[in-house]
């Protein structure tokens, strides 16, 4: 039996596993753990984006302290006041004086992942449980900043994955999406990075993951498409391998969507 934020549901076809299976389960996870250093290894230098271990500079050769969130504010205010200048702005009016320390503030509250690790937020909510059907969390808020315009996007993520003696606390799974969205981002790699880190934390025989997004610089500028909305996935282990069980992820997905659309 599947289920669905943390509910059973009837819609699942899946059978359980037998011990005959086991074999092939192993060599899921093997893959899922080989793409891990796979990705890993395509970014060991100092100019490129993704290392998790320096939370500031993203690099896993780096050794040092980055400066504090609020050792930034004053660097940040400065920022944005010559900005406002070269705008043609006055920042000394009224209505702009304390605009640049609210938009430091603000962005830093906006790129605050940068300050956090899977290890942070899992706080031992990784439970030993005999369970190896399809679990899904859907519809999990998610809030971003598109990298290459330095605008929002936003939308839901829904996370699946079929558990391997372990499970992770429901919460946990929405607090991992916060992680990586509250950073400067393309959905392409959060997509990505939410299922590398459902695999770091309980190494679950398969993950799937699909993210929906409205992309501010879709919308504000350029094309200016309102109703435009940018849907991407990632598939691991099972989920790429047996179409049967990414079916059943992608079918039980679509079913809630439908009954989304019916309340309006």
């Amino acid at each position: 039996m599947s289920q669905i934020n943390g509910v059973p549901s009837a819609n699942s076809g899946a059978s359980c596993t037998c011990p005959s299976d086991q074999k092939e389960k192993q060599e899921n996870i093997e893959e899922i753990k080989t793409q891990i250093r796979l990705a890993r290894g395509e970014r060991r230098s100092s100019s490129s984006a993704g290392h998790e271990n320096c939370p500031f500079h993203f690099d896993l050769e780096l050794d040092h302290k980055p400066p504090t969130r609020e050792d930034l504010i004053t660097k940040l205010s400065t920022t944005y006041r010559n900005l406002l200048g070269d705008l043609g702005e006055n920042p000394d009016r009224e209505g702009l004086l304390k605009t640049p320390v609210r938009a430091a503030k603000a962005m830093l509250f906006f790129t605050k992942g940068y300050d956090q690790t899977i290890e942070d937020v899992m706080n031992d909510a990784v439970f030993n449980e005999n369970h190896d059907d399809l679990v899904i969390v859907k519809d999990i808020e998610m809030f971003s900043v598109c990298e290459h315009h330095l605008v929002p996007f936003f939308g839901k993520v829904s996370v699946g994955y079929l558990p391997n003696k372990k499970v992770l606390g429901l919460s946990k799974v929405a607090r991992i999406v916060d992680i990586y969205s509250r950073r400067l981002q393309v959905q392409e790699r959060l997509t990505k990075q939410i299922a590398l880190a459902i695999v770091q934390a309980i190494q679950p025989t398969g993950v799937g993951v699909v993210v929906e997004g409205t992309h501010l610089c879709m919308v504000m500028r350029g094309v200016q498409k309102i109703n435009a909305k940018t849907t991407t996935s990632t598939m691991m282990g099972v989920f790429r391998d047996d179409p049967k069980t990414r079916e059943e992820f992608l079918s039980l997905l679509k079913v809630r969507m439908l009954e989304n659309h019916h309340h309006f």
